[in-house]
């Protein structure tokens, strides 16, 4: 079986009044990437931050390794990027990493990690003259400096460009793929979609769905046919059809069967021409598991 890296058993936390996570069961296992999805306060910050030992929870129980994560043996075998980092100003690059790398073991060397990440020319850069997107790739960068077993990466693509969150997720890939394990979490849908294998879906501090990309795409039994048609409104009526989007000629309905709206159109003799099927994106997924009623306790 599998080696449990992290796991959460009926983990809440609460800050006051608010509840951020609520009874939350979650096993990460050795060899994942796992993106965590979540309207903004849905408590994916926090559960990263109990992972990380940053947090302790309410009630519950949070392992990491088999232990607890405030063991500093154990945190010496995970890197995290958090949502916002401060990374002090006058430090060059170079020194940044270097002053990490110095509480690990088996530190990447200075040269090999900023190279990997593209930051080599900076490294005699002092931090606080750095773009936001500069600050952004060191602090994702510095999460893998200790050659960590496990990487949270809490937005690591906030305020980076196309080009540089396309090589940052070429860099996780290579991780991954090298027998590392990844939680993400990111606003960005296409991000998850293109780096996730399995998906948590959060809201309200609960887990709404656990399960694969295309399982999770598959708890919204919903397709997408867009056909080019001279007036929409000649299929906006047809049965079967739960919405419609306009975009010029083209017609993009919604269904939960696909195979007989086609026939509909055929027998009510619509004209139409360039028919395309295809399943529900992530996107529409997560806004309509998210927008379902929570379930009373």
């Amino acid at each position: 079986m599998t080696e449990i890296l992290a796991r959460t058993v009926e983990v809440t936390r609460r800050y006051g009044t608010v509840t951020a996570l609520d009874r939350v069961s979650l096993d990460i296992r050795a060899g994942e990437l796992v993106g965590l999805l979540g309207p903004n306060g849905a408590g994916k910050s926090t559960l990263v931050n109990l992972f990380a030992g940053l947090r302790r929870p309410t009630s519950g129980a949070v392992e990491l390794f088999g232990g607890s994560p405030r063991d500093p043996a154990r945190r010496r075998g995970i890197g995290v990027t958090p949502q916002e980092t401060g990374l002090p100003p006058t430090l060059r690059v170079g020194e940044c990493v270097d002053f990490v790398a110095a509480h690990y073991p088996d530190a990447l060397t200075r040269q090999a990690l900023l190279e990997r990440f593209g930051l080599a020319d900076l490294a005699r850069r002092q931090i606080g003259g750095l773009s936001g997107g500069q600050k952004r790739r060191l602090a994702v960068a510095l999460a893998f400096v200790g050659r960590p077993r496990l990487v949270f990466l809490d937005e690591p693509t906030t305020g980076l460009d196309v080009e540089a969150r396309r090589d940052l997720w070429d860099g996780v890939r290579r991780f991954h793929d090298a027998g590392g394990t990844v939680v993400i979490t990111s606003h960005y849908l296409e991000e998850i979609e293109a780096l996730a294998q399995r998906v948590v879906v959060i809201g309200e501090g609960r887990v709404l769905a656990d399960d694969t990309m295309e399982a999770v795409r598959g708890l919204v039994a919903v397709h997408r046919v867009a056909v080019t048609v001279p007036a929409p409104s000649d299929v906006a009526g047809l049965p079967g059809v739960l919405g419609v989007e306009h975009h010029g000629a083209r017609a993009h309905l919604l269904t939960n069967d696909a195979d007989a709206l086609v026939r509909e159109m055929v027998l009510a003799k619509v004209p139409f021409s360039g028919l395309e099927v295809r399943p529900t994106s992530l996107e529409e997924a997560f806004l309509t598991i998210t927008a379902q009623p929570r379930r009373a306790a």
